[in-house]
This record gives C-alpha cells, structure tokens and sequence, in this order.
C-alpha cells in the first residue's frame, strides 16, 4: 500500500443506505476513534492538487471524494499547504499510488494523511459514490475497518445524531489571534482580511501585490477594524452554512461604505447577505478546478476553482447588488457587485491553488478599488 503500511486493510465506507468497500490507508481508525472518521461526503472534481485540497479549511467536517482515476504521484511536501493542517475529515479515492514520482515530494500520500491524523480508504467505485452523491445530494458518513461491520446499526445512529449545518465550522477554523502577513517587496496597501477559513494562496496573491495583511478572526469587531485605517478588507472562504455567522454580517454591515470590501467563496456570501440577501445549500455543491463561469461585465467565460455547498439567492439580493458572474451549468449567483458602497464579492476561487487562473484579474480590481483610499 505505502513504503510505511505494508499489510492492507478492508475497510467500508458507509454513505446513507449504500456501503463502499475498499482499503485503508493513512490513519487508519481504531474502534474508540470512529466517531472523528465521520462527516458530510462530497465529492471534487480537480484533476490536480489534492494536497491544497486537503488543507483547504473549506473542507472542514467534510469527507473528500476525488473523482479523478489516480491520487498519491506526486506526493506530499511542505511548500503545497494551504494551511497549516489537513481540515477534511477524510480523503476517498479510486487507485492510490503509493511510489509518488515527482521531484518535490517529500513523502508519501500515506505518510501524510498519518501525519495528519486522517483515514483514508481507496479502491473504491469513486464513480459509483459520485453518481449517489450527485441523485440523492451531499450525505453524511463515516469509514470503518470491515471488522467492525457489525457496528454499523449503532455508528448509523450516531450519526444521525449528528448535523453537520448546525456546526458554525468558521470558529472552529479561524484563527484565535490577529497576525501580520506583509507584502513581498514594500507595501502599498494595509489590508484587514478576516479569515473565515483563510487559504495562504489568498494571502500570497495579496502580498505579491503590495499588500500588507493583517488577518483578524471570524468575529474581530469592526471598530477594531476600522481603529487600522486599513486601505481595504477582505473577506475569505470558509466551512459551513452562511447563515450561522451572524457576528460576521453583523461586522460587514458596519463596515460596508467605509472601506472597500472584497469577498471570496464564504466572503461573497456574508457581504450578500450584509445586505439583506439570503443563501440556501446546492444539492451537491460545487467542489472543483473547472466550473464554467459568465462575467457579463465583461461578456466572457472564465474556467474557474469552486468549493462552496451554498449559493446566494438571486431574489433576495437588494437593488443596489448587481449580479456580475453566473455559473453557466446550473445559473447560481457566482459575483456581486456594490458600486455605491465599494464593494464586491465573487463565489469562486481566484487564487486558484489548485485550478485554472483566469479570474486573476479579481486581485487588480480590488487594487484599484484601493487606491483612492491612499
């Protein structure tokens, strides 16, 4: 399996009424440890960058199921991390490679996922799970050793104990203490960002630009804010369902025309309901490095990153809010825009890490938004 478990280990994954089987690998769970291998399945459809994925706090509560054939070639290192840990629950994957075969690895796929304290279990019918996620919508879990398939009734009902849109999975994620992320070569812009779930690919797009950033947590005040003089404030992705962080619209309401705002993924939602919008949860979300994306300001498509399991409600977003991006598979809300109020927020992942990188421009927008405030 990997150069650190030699011996295989069936293992089932149990996903609403349907058992996967396949093989264990990584943290493999003890009987006393099931309860930490549950969580909402999905599924993501990258190609590339399961490793960013992983780390990604987007993830947190949730158990990963990549759609794409091979995982485990290129390994693991320490320059690929979006965090400082893997937040998912757990990795599901088709065939995984144990030999990885790229220069920058580090160490195995396996060694990582230990090192992690994260289950995975591969040699499953990814396309099989895909199929079931995509009819019946996301599920809750939970992956044991076969052994222990006779503990299967009394695991169900744990888990039916569980609701994983009744956690608020942003303060579990957010970081406990404000700290400074500062500009590459000089800064020209003092940015806040609040990190609702923070990937450090925002943060380098930020500081490559000039920005000195100085990340708050999910619930910083925005007096404290507002005490920075900061030049601009951003708003992260994030875990969970929007509607539960009512300290973080509550703090975007108070800043909204005061500094110009930019919000991705879990910031888009805040800042759209920071003015009165509402959000509801996709049926099986969108998680991936190819979601078809319209910018009617511009007329054109971008391929873009997506990880979100909620959308903003076209219907409830106020006047003042013009809709700039639309997803062209299912026609979501993928980008706002508030001109009176210097503000603007798009679903997806601009920074990419991993994905295609055509929504790049987001960053220079936001500069110019800036540079009145100078």
């Amino acid at each position: 399996m990997s150069s650190s478990s030699e011996q295989e280990i069936l293992g089932l994954l149990v996903v609403g009424d349907e058992i996967f089987e396949g093989k264990l690998f990584g943290a493999i769970p003890l009987a006393a440890a099931i309860e930490a291998m549950m969580g909402e399945v999905v599924f993501n459809t990258s190609m590339t960058g399961y490793q960013e994925i992983l780390t990604d706090p987007s993830y947190a509560g949730q158990m990963i199921c990549f759609t794409t054939a091979q995982i485990g070639n290129t390994g693991a290192n320490s320059e690929d991390m979006e965090s400082k840990k893997v937040f998912a629950s757990a990795m599901i994957i088709s065939h995984y490679t144990a030999r990885p075969s790229n220069h920058r690895s580090q160490m195995t796929l396996d060694d990582f996922l230990r090192k992690n304290g994260v289950v995975g279990i591969h040699s499953v019918d990814t396309r099989a799970l895909t199929l079931y996620l995509r009819d019946r919508g996301v599920t809750s879990g939970f992956i044991i050793p076969e052994t222990l398939r006779n503990k299967i009734p009394e695991l169900k009902k744990k888990l039916s104990d569980q609701n994983y849109n009744s956690i608020d999975w942003i303060m579990k994620v957010t970081t406990k203490e404000p700290y400074w992320s500062r500009a590459e070569k000089g800064a020209k812009y003092k940015v806040v960002a609040y990190d609702y779930g923070l990937k450090q690919q925002l943060l380098r797009e930020l500081n490559g630009r000039g920005c000195d950033v100085l990340v708050v947590p999910a619930d910083y005040p925005a007096e404290k804010v507002l005490q920075e003089k900061p030049q601009g404030i951003f708003l992260s992705n994030g875990p969970g369902d929007p509607s539960l962080a009512k300290y973080a619209v509550t703090n975007v309401k108070a800043l909204l025309g005061k500094v110009p705002i930019f919000g991705v993924c879990m910031g888009h939602q805040v800042l759209s309901m920071a003015v009165g919008a509402k959000t509801y949860k996709l049926k099986f979300g969108h998680r991936g490095g190819n979601q078809p994306v319209k910018n009617h300001h511009l007329s054109s498509v971008e391929i873009s990153s997506h990880n979100h399991g909620f959308a903003v409600d076209e219907l409830s977003l106020p006047d003042t809010a013009i809709v700039t991006h639309k997803n062209l598979n299912d026609h979501c809300v993928e980008g706002i825009s508030i001109p009176t109020m210097n503000a603007f927020s798009v679903q997806y992942h601009p920074e990419s890490s991993p994905g295609p990188h055509d929504s790049s421009y987001l960053f220079a927008d936001f500069l110019k938004m800036m540079a009145p405030q100078k």
